[in-house]
């Protein structure tokens, strides 16, 4: 695949769409108009790339909506350096933002064949996460802990205590929270013991998978 000025254009379209909906970070919006989404995509949804939509991707997951990654990077309030954990890499495209935003990404994947498909396609493109690893997005990644702040990319039933944990006094989690449809959550850890809870609305995400053995 290449990157071409229609595709740059097409990016400069989505920006624009997401500006209508409320993103207003300006970094962010810098971000989704250099990101190439259609290489995170399989070459026959390449005419979809640059749409607001959610598309599928390999092991029966998706490649979120781009509002949906603005959105939650923009609940994260990240700063350049800043040390984030991802929950579910999936296709890169919310890693490869997170990246553009200039933090250090620390990213766990559950499905075996996309953690592998994706850190090829990592390698291939220049994106270098700080660690990623194939692993429970429950148990979070306790040796590289705390976080200035965690991001989940799929829909947990309830709010890992764990991650929690794992957070910086200050840090923030965005999680969505629910069953079939979710409650974008975010917690903010105001002290040892104390959090903040706000919620942002329904959003619909692949439920985020634990290990059960």
């Amino acid at each position: 695949m290449k990157d071409t000025l229609k595709h740059s254009g097409m990016r400069n379209k989505l920006a624009e769409v997401l500006i209508e909906k409320g993103i207003s970070d300006k970094k962010i919006l810098d971000a989704i108009r250099l990101i190439p989404r259609h290489f995170f995509m399989d070459s026959s949804f390449e005419g979809h790339a640059y749409q607001d939509k959610a598309f599928p991707i390999a092991a029966g997951q998706t490649i979120s909506q781009p509002y949906t990654v603005a959105f939650q990077s923009e609940l994260l309030q990240v700063k350049p350096g800043q040390k984030i954990l991802e929950i579910g890499t999936g296709s890169g495209y919310q890693t490869a933002v997170l990246l553009l935003l200039r933090a250090q990404v620390y990213s766990i994947e559950r499905q075996l064949e996309l953690f592998k498909k994706t850190k090829l396609f990592f390698k291939k493109m220049g994106y270098r996460p700080k660690k990623m690893i194939f692993g429970d997005g429950y148990k979070g990644m306790p040796e590289e802990a705390p976080f200035d702040s965690i991001v989940v990319t799929a829909g947990a039933p309830e709010t890992p205590k764990a991650l929690l944990g794992q957070l910086k006094v200050g840090g923030r989690l965005v999680i969505p929270v629910g069953d079939e449809d979710q409650i974008m959550t975010l917690y903010v850890r105001t002290s040892a013991t104390e959090f903040e809870k706000k919620e942002f609305g329904n959003f619909r995400f692949v439920p985020l998978l634990e290990d059960k053995n």
